[in-house]
């Protein structure tokens, strides 16, 4: 992903606001309020099982686009999916990355209650970036980057989200998306331009040609580096132009759980993530849930894009307080 801290918007976004409802609705209402109570109370996020689901994405080795592990990694994160009662479809995504190189991308998608048209697309990447080009010493840059938290992190939770909503008796319609060849941009070391759409590759792909026809959901969240310790999920700026009740709804959640030291008030600058293209491309109202940070001069994590994004940087308090975040925002 690229980070901009301050873009001028110009466009402005129009939101309508359901009308009141009849007594009968509100006796309704009140019911499906009690019985989403009891389905949370049923949903116990489990940051231990998270963090192996991490620990399992990196012993595959680098997620890279056409290697062997990459392939390995989707057959798994696909049959973990199916594991946990989801209906799967594996999307084949052939982009071309900022060289020129054809990428084999595999976009993994999962739905529970597909047949529930009110839908929630849940994701995250999980390829890892083939470039460490942000490591100072110039000898590793174009080392692999382990990307624990820079993507097997969101995909941790996401797989354990997966878990528990086969677990309770939910009817919610959620589809849960692995998207691909998001840190394929272009290097920092490449001479030439550096075009934002070489980022989220897969993601492009997937909102031009949907895994069904004509697919629609409500709303999105993208978790994006969601796993170290002292992460601090500010409001991102593209999540409060296309998304901003969703964004406050789901910041107040996690406040109202005790997790107001991890999802702060503060502004972010924008990022060019996945969710900007759910956004811009799909119309589907999408937030991103991303550490950012004041003391480092990317702006993100210490670790971003180096060799040294490995599994010790991953902190089974942060993922705990994003995982019960979401799923209580699902279940809700």
């Amino acid at each position: 992903m690229r980070y901009f801290r301050n873009i001028p918007l110009l466009l402005c976004v129009l939101f309508v606001s359901c009308g009141a409802s009849t007594n009968k609705n509100d006796d309704k209402s009140i019911t499906e309020s009690a019985n989403n109570k009891s389905i949370i109370q049923q949903a116990q996020f489990d940051s231990d099982s998270a963090y192996a689901y991490v620990a399992s994405q990196l012993k595959f080795g680098n997620r890279i686009p056409n290697t062997d592990e990459h392939k390995k990694t989707a057959q798994w994160l696909a049959s973990e999916l199916k594991r946990h009662g989801a209906d799967v479809v594996m999307q084949d995504a052939n982009v071309t990355a900022y060289d020129g190189k054809i990428l084999n991308a595999i976009n993994i998608i999962g739905s529970y209650n597909p047949e529930n048209p009110d839908r929630l697309m849940l994701y995250a990447h999980w390829d890892s970036r083939p470039f460490a080009d942000y490591e100072k010493d110039k000898k590793k840059q174009k080392l692999p980057v382990p990307g624990a938290n820079d993507g097997a992190s969101g995909v941790g939770v996401l797989l354990e989200i997966a878990r528990q909503l086969n677990a309770v008796n939910s009817d919610k319609g959620v589809d849960i998306i692995f998207f691909d060849a998001e840190d394929y941009g272009t290097p920092e070391f490449h001479i030439g331009p550096k075009n934002d759409d070489t980022w989220a590759l897969g993601t492009q792909y997937w909102a031009r040609r949907t895994h069904k026809p004509g697919y629609r959901a409500r709303y999105g969240i993208l978790l994006d580096m969601v796993g170290a310790k002292d992460a601090t999920f500010k409001k991102e700026g593209f999540s409060r132009y296309y998304a901003p009740t969703l964004l406050d709804q789901v910041w107040s959640i996690a406040q109202s759980l005790g997790y107001g030291d991890y999802f702060v008030n503060d502004e972010g600058g924008y990022i060019t993530d996945d969710h900007y293209y759910v956004n811009s491309l799909k119309k589907i109202p999408s937030i991103d849930i991303i550490d950012l940070r004041n003391d480092t001069d990317t702006g993100f994590y210490p670790y971003w894009h180096t060799t040294e994004d490995t599994l010790d940087k991953i902190d089974k308090n942060t993922l705990k307080a994003v995982g019960e975040t979401v799923i209580t925002f699902v279940l809700q």
